[in-house]
């Protein structure tokens, strides 16, 4: 398996449709990378979800998944399920994003996700980013719309099963979902580990990567 590593991360923006989006697509690689550098800034937008018990939610859930990290979180009012009809507002949450920070790293949904609201986020994210290292993360659902990555971050046994644990501990309004389980996301987890060699992994898809080769 080729590795490539990314340098020093001091700067991460995160950026989700609704929220648990980040947590459950790259809530493993945010532990990773917070515990290996503390005081790593992070940005993190959310479109929907403001002013309810789900931003509760996601404020708590975030700094459980971002130990030591100078978390900065924002949460819109966007309404679940509309943000193609709420394009503008969307688009301006995101420059907003841009304009407080020049992040080392952006984890945003894919830009192929069966979700509306997650794909339409995606979108806006290269237009915003153009010069960043953006990295696409998938949610399983019942569309089944996972495919095939391109690049996979290795979890240690100890950060997948925390993972699982901070997302049932942190998100009691989703517990009633069919798929919202330890099964669901420890297998998805297993199953990405075996096709990079690792145990556990979470894997993400990459629009567009400058190699520097020569250094």
């Amino acid at each position: 398996m080729i590795r490539l590593g990314a340098g020093r991360l001091d700067r991460i923006v995160a950026v989700g449709a609704h929220c648990d989006d980040i947590a459950i697509g790259a809530g493993g690689t945010l532990l990773t990378l917070c515990r290996a550098r503390p005081g790593v800034r992070v940005d993190a937008l959310v479109l929907s979800g403001g002013g309810s018990e789900r931003e509760q939610e996601e404020a708590a859930a975030l700094t459980a998944f971002c130990p030591g990290a100078d978390l900065r979180l924002t949460v819109h009012k966007l309404p679940d399920g509309r943000l193609p009809a709420h394009w503008e507002e969307a688009k301006s949450a995101v420059e907003e994003l841009r304009e407080r920070t020049d992040p080392d790293l952006v984890l945003a949904p894919r830009t192929d996700d069966a979700h509306q609201d997650h794909r339409g986020l995606a979108q806006l994210i290269p237009t915003a980013f153009r010069d960043h290292l953006v990295l696409g993360y998938e949610i399983v659902k019942w569309d089944g719309d996972l495919g095939r990555p391109a690049a996979y971050q290795p979890l240690s046994p100890q950060i997948a099963e925390q993972k699982v644990h901070l997302l049932q501990e942190h998100y009691p309004s989703q517990r009633h979902r069919p798929w919202y389980d330890r099964e669901a996301f420890l297998g998805l987890a297993r199953i990405r580990g075996i096709e990079c060699h690792e145990r556990y992994a979470e894997a993400f898809a990459v629009t567009k990567l400058t190699l520097n080769l020569g250094d």
